[in-house]
């Protein structure tokens, strides 16, 4: 990207980036200026086929052998009999017609142009055709924050201090693997189309990969990533009639939920031992993360392709900020967060009115890290 497009790209993003700075912490700030930079102002994810990235933690070796950690060990148990085979469990020869009224990946009001009468004045086929973008859209940050999970669980299960993490953590790497075939091959298979990675998600990850402390990698991953899309997977199978696509969410949200206990479980205590000011860099990091994982649900990438010389950028946020099913959408995948955040004592006083500013302190009563199989979301126990 040459300067011109550089200088353009930070003008765009400098009211994201304003927004996920109100924490005014400095260490944090600091944390995400060369991701932000690298991800919003020279748009890596998107210029570059693939990225190398810097890594710095440590890989650490237990030769004791210790098992200590009964409820990581349950998790491991549990984690052994829930696996499943993305070939086998899913019938990947069944007939997805991603045009299909009767048989919708989205509903039509999930869109946030659902009202706009330029929208309407289009021919159904046009509109079934952006209705499948946005479900590509979506679908495709699932598999981006999938391979950046997948990536996160190994360096996890190298960093995490107990041999019962280590061994959980080793079902989740192939479990982050299976997420990654399934929604690779959904998106490549049957819907036929892949948008980049949303600079918002890139940020992130790049921060996470960055980061020597195991513990941010759990904070980031298991709690902040994996929680919210727990939460966007969970809306978006509610919502899709798609049979395949509904059975592939379910799968995966049994992982899910898995992964996020693990986070918890490996957080709690362990948080309860930080200083006052490793806390406060904590909290504050995560309120900026659910900034930038928030604004990737602006849904830019599908802008700039279908909507961008229609109205300004300004004026696209404003659209989905409206959108009553987006609101929803983006709000909700916080059900699972907020709850998880209070458990690992990140829900602070000094840090409440943030998250109610932002209307998500309704979720705080709700169940943290909640344990589900297949059957329980079939049988509707979720």
């Amino acid at each position: 990207m040459g300067f011109l497009g550089s200088v353009r790209s930070l003008v765009q993003t400098l009211p994201l980036l304003k927004d996920a700075s109100r924490s005014g912490n400095l260490v944090v700030l600091k944390n995400l200026l060369g991701p932000a930079w690298r991800g919003m102002v020279q748009k890596r994810g998107k210029v570059e086929p693939s990225t190398t990235l810097s890594v710095t933690h440590g890989a650490r070796f237990d030769w004791q052998y210790l098992r200590d950690r009964p409820e990581l060990a349950r998790l491991y148990e549990a984690a052994k009999t829930g696996q499943w085979n993305a070939t086998s469990d899913l019938d990947w020869k069944s007939d997805v017609d991603p045009l299909s009224d009767e048989r919708a990946l989205i509903p039509w009001d999930f869109m946030p142009i659902f009202d706009l009468p330029a929208f309407k004045a289009l021919p159904l086929r046009a509109r079934a055709e952006q209705r499948l973008a946005v479900a590509a859209w979506l679908l495709s940050q699932f598999l981006h924050g999938e391979q950046g999970a997948l990536f996160a669980a190994c360096q996890v299960t190298e960093a995490v201090p107990w041999l019962d993490g280590k061994l959980y953590g080793s079902t989740q790497v192939v479990d982050e693997g299976r997420h990654v075939e399934v929604f690779h091959r959904y998106l490549s298979g049957k819907l036929e189309k892949r948008y980049d990675i949303n600079d918002n998600l890139y940020v992130v990850i790049d921060s996470l990969m960055g980061d020597a402390r195991w513990d941010m990698k759990f904070l980031g991953m298991q709690i902040m990533i994996e929680g919210l899309a727990l939460g966007a997977f969970g809306m978006l199978r509610e919502l899709t009639h798609e049979p395949l696509l509904k059975k592939l969410l379910t799968y995966v949200i049994t992982d899910e939920a898995r992964h996020v206990h693990f986070g918890v479980l490996a957080l709690e205590d362990y948080f309860r031992e930080l200083t006052e000011r490793e806390r406060r860099e904590r909290e504050d990091w995560t309120f900026e993360v659910s900034l930038f994982l928030r604004n990737r649900f602006y849904a830019h990438e599908f802008y700039d392709e279908y909507w961008g010389h229609a109205m300004p950028r300004k004026e696209w946020n404003a659209l989905v900020n409206r959108s009553s099913m987006m609101s929803l959408f983006r709000r909700m995948m916080f059900k699972r967060v907020v709850p998880n955040l209070k458990r690992i004592g990140l829900l602070s006083a000094r840090i409440r009115p943030r998250y109610a500013e932002l209307g998500l302190l309704e979720f705080e009563t709700g169940r943290a890290a909640p344990e589900l199989s297949a059957t329980d979301l079939l049988e509707g126990r979720d």
